[in-house]
């Protein structure tokens, strides 16, 4: 009862401040009273999670109302004598301490008068006083500090890759070891000293971390020569160099992954392997995805491999349609395709343009308990509660699976990829059978996703029957909020390339990226936004398709969707443009002409 009149004071004291709504607070103890957790940590995460309130701002509200100081901290305050000290009081709790305290969001700053000093970006987190408890601290005291704020400090404290990088630096290699090392054949010993250096093995582990920590979908490692090997990163879609690290073999780095990699040969070099590897990063289970392949390399009878390693976070799973980011055209007819009881929704688009998200999204939107809910995808990438997520192996392979999944009973069913005959006429069969299906298909857009369907075998009636909706997708950088600038100079003649019309260049105000970027972004953008060519499937484009027969002409298709109403990836990026949100640059070197 404590903690009902606890939550209650905290509801009312922040409706008092203006900092939320007489409606907000109603809605709020709603949605409370319907998972029965009356805490005052609940109360709050519904503000931010289910009612989008800004996490900062509400945060800084409750811990004024604790009266709890704000910890703030100076770029010159943040001194390396500083962080010394930060490290040497960590190093006085265990690593598993040190992991609870992160997946509080809070870290211990400092020792003041026997007190322990706690940064902590949830005040509201009741575990977090168990922990200090359970820890036997008595004297503490809890300080705000923005959530951004912490993870960078978090950043400088406990990631030591600088350390490692120069302990690697150090390593001292000889002209005649680098040209024997040519020429040689791989030498195993060799290559098991320079593994068992533990340095190297915490300069990859560092790295999976790191990943994660800058929000990183991919990291390359890519042989560059016989001492060389650069490790990148692709964040917002780019690929940027992370470190390139010499005086060591780039078969001793790709070893070290291997070891750390399920369902990979280290001594395997002449074919590609798939693997993966799992760790507990910041007290959070991430998933990385290994793939490795030989590649020819500058030295004559060398074994080089390229790595690219997926990086799979739970967390960014997006289970809300509404912060998918679509426009409101898109997202009108995406919701309309998958609300109907039946049918086929097809995502098109290249590798990581977000057709997984997307699916994903409407996979949450539309299953509850009562529904079969079947996915069948290799690799599986994000774990989807409620779902039952067939598990592809050389006993049951991607085939096996789709032929078998008609047997299962299935109400909905996620097909990751049509990827030949046998996969679009069963994904169409359960379309047409009163399943609601989801695939995704390699074409770059919407209308010649009709004419692949066609060329794979499926026939026009088929087709024209079982879609609902095929929609394309991009993703384009979104330009930083803090340091974007307007452009004063409207570049006329690139603006009508992109479909501008001269009212439109006079009426909008467009934006650029700040190529120095700021601290909240790289190079000027910081996250990706959608571009969306949706197609649905009207009784007048089932018609066209039915009446074209063997000749499926999909520019026809395209002209009556464009003339009614369907907006082009490209006007989808202009629309973006005008918003402020992207560039030129960034929708010219995502999109073709209509």
């Amino acid at each position: 009862m404590e903690k009902v009149n606890n939550r209650v004071h905290i509801g009312d004291i922040l409706v008092q401040n203006g900092v939320i709504s007489e409606e907000q607070l109603q809605k709020t103890r709603m949605i409370q009273n319907g998972n029965s957790d009356y805490s005052t940590h609940k109360f709050i995460q519904i503000l931010y999670q289910d009612l989008d309130m800004d996490y900062d701002e509400l945060m800084k509200a409750v811990s004024d109302i604790y009266v709890l100081r704000e910890f703030q901290l100076s770029e010159e305050e943040l001194t390396d004598e500083y962080i010394g000290n930060i490290k040497r009081l960590l190093d006085t709790f265990s690593d598993s301490d040190i992991n609870e305290f992160l997946s509080l969001d809070a870290l211990p700053v400092e020792h003041q008068h026997k007190t322990l000093i706690i940064a902590t970006a949830d005040p509201t987190d009741a575990r977090l006083v168990e922990l200090l408890t359970r820890l036997s601290i008595n004297h503490f005291e809890l300080v705000y500090c923005r959530r951004n704020t912490l993870r960078e400090l978090v950043e400088k404290v406990l990631y030591t890759k600088n350390d490692i990088l120069q302990e690697l630096e150090d390593v001292q290699i000889t002209e005649s070891e680098i040209e024997e090392a040519a020429t040689e054949e791989i030498n195993e010993e060799e290559i098991d000293r320079e593994i068992n250096q533990s340095m190297l093995n915490k300069l990859v582990e560092g790295m999976f971390i790191q990943a994660v920590r800058e929000g990183a979908s991919d990291i390359h490692v890519v042989p560059v020569n016989s001492f060389t090997t650069d490790i990148r990163f692709r964040t917002d879609g780019k690929l940027n160099l992370w470190h390139q690290q010499k005086k060591v073999r780039p078969e001793a780095l790709v070893a070290v992954v291997k070891d750390k990699a399920r369902n990979v040969d280290r001594f395997e070099r002449d074919r590609s392997q798939d693997g993966f590897i799992q760790r507990k990063v910041d007290n959070v289970n991430i998933r990385y995805r290994v793939s490795i392949m030989p590649i020819v390399g500058t030295e004559f009878g060398k074994k080089f491999e390229s790595v690219v390693i997926r990086v799979l976070d739970d967390r960014k799973v997006i289970t809300d349609l509404n912060k998918l980011g679509l426009q409101d055209h898109a997202l009108k007819l995406f919701t309309k395709a998958i609300n109907k009881p039946s049918g086929m929704v097809i995502m098109t688009g290249p590798t990581g343009s977000g057709k997984s998200t997307s699916l994903v999204a409407a996979l949450h939107h539309v299953m509850d308990p009562s529904k079969n809910v079947l996915t069948v995808e290799d690799p599986t990438e994000y774990i989807i509660a409620g779902a039952r997520q067939l598990k592809i192996s050389s006993k049951m392979t991607f085939d096996q699976s789709m032929r078998g999944i008609l047997r299962h009973d299935p109400d909905i069913v996620l097909v990751g990829e049509i990827r030949d005959l046998n996969t679009a006429e069963i994904a169409i069969k359960l379309a047409n059978t009163g399943h609601l299906t989801f695939s995704t298909l390699h074409t770059n857009d919407a209308p010649s996703a009709i004419s692949r369907l066609y060329k794979m075998g499926v026939e026009p009636f088929l087709i024209a029957n079982a879609v609902n909706l095929i929609m394309a997708q991009r993703l384009v950088r979104k330009l930083c909020d803090h340091c974007k600038i307007e452009m004063t100079n409207k570049h006329p003649e690139v603006a009508r390339s992109l479909g501008f019309t001269d009212a439109e260049i006079e009426e909008s105000v467009f934006h650029r990226a700040n190529e120095l970027g700021c601290k909240h972004c790289t190079h000027g953008y910081k996250g990706r936004l959608a571009i969306i060519e949706a197609l649905y499937f009207t009784p007048e484009i089932r018609s066209l398709i039915l009446d074209a027969g063997s000749n499926i002409d999909e520019e026809e298709i395209r002209s009556w969707a464009i003339e009614h109403g369907m907006m082009t990836l490209r006007a989808s990026g202009r629309e973006r443009i005008k918003e402020g949100t992207t560039s030129f640059d960034e929708v010219l070197s995502m999109t073709v002409e209509d």
